[in-house]
């Protein structure tokens, strides 16, 4: 299976080195993870799997620890949406789409959760512009998706994927909790050890 991975910064792309797929170092965000993902389709397909990888923040509730690995069911956009003085409500209250998929859940491929899924364990990812530095907002963002963990490209990637019909998934490596900065715990060393440990099994069960 020829595989696209997306990822952020370079320590996420030496966590990947010696993996037989096509790596994109795309820049933090949502529009850079979008551009880069559909330029290398575009410039270095055809591709049958795209897969956003990266580390992930711990939300609360999420029952993740750090070194964690998961991989997502469905990339949640966290911001998307309008505020009102009943809280914070997705696209669907604005009645205009993000896509082809409800609200602002872009589902990742059936086919690769199930195949990744003995590897690394489910979860719903997040996907943020700003990251959680309070318990209050941390809990907002649990709260409003329904997310494990949050990270700033995943549903990005997966939507850009969706829209050139290449299927799609995102993994994360859990190198942080959310909340107070001052409180936060942070191994990020650790978070790429085990992700570089997970993706060989990852690309193994893809190309079965």
């Amino acid at each position: 299976m020829r595989t696209l991975i997306v990822v952020a910064v370079d320590g996420e792309a030496e966590a990947c080195q010696g993996l037989d797929a096509h790596i994109v170092v795309s820049g933090i965000g949502r529009t850079n993870a979008a551009a880069a993902t559909t330029l290398a389709a575009v410039a270095h397909g055809p591709f049958e799997a795209v897969l956003s990888v990266g580390v992930a923040g711990a939300l609360p509730g999420g029952n993740l620890s750090i070194g964690d690995v998961v991989g997502a069911t469905a990339c949640v956009y966290s911001e998307e949406g309008v505020v009102t003085p009943a809280g914070c409500q997705d696209v669907r209250a604005l009645g205009l789409p993000l896509g082809d998929f409800e609200g602002n859940e872009v589902p990742c491929s059936p086919a690769l959760v199930r195949l990744i899924s003995p590897v690394c364990p489910k979860a719903r990812i997040a996907t943020v512009a700003t990251c959680s530095g309070t318990d209050a907002a941390a809990n907002a963002v649990a709260e409003r998706t329904g997310c494990a963990a949050e990270a700033m490209e995943g549903a990005a990637v997966v939507h850009a994927a969706r829209r050139l019909s290449i299927p799609a998934i995102e993994i994360r490596s859990i190198s942080n909790t959310t909340g107070e900065r001052e409180s936060q715990q942070w191994d990020l060393k650790r978070a790429l050890r085990t992700l570089a440990s997970t993706l060989p099994a990852v690309l193994s069960r893809l190309n079965a």
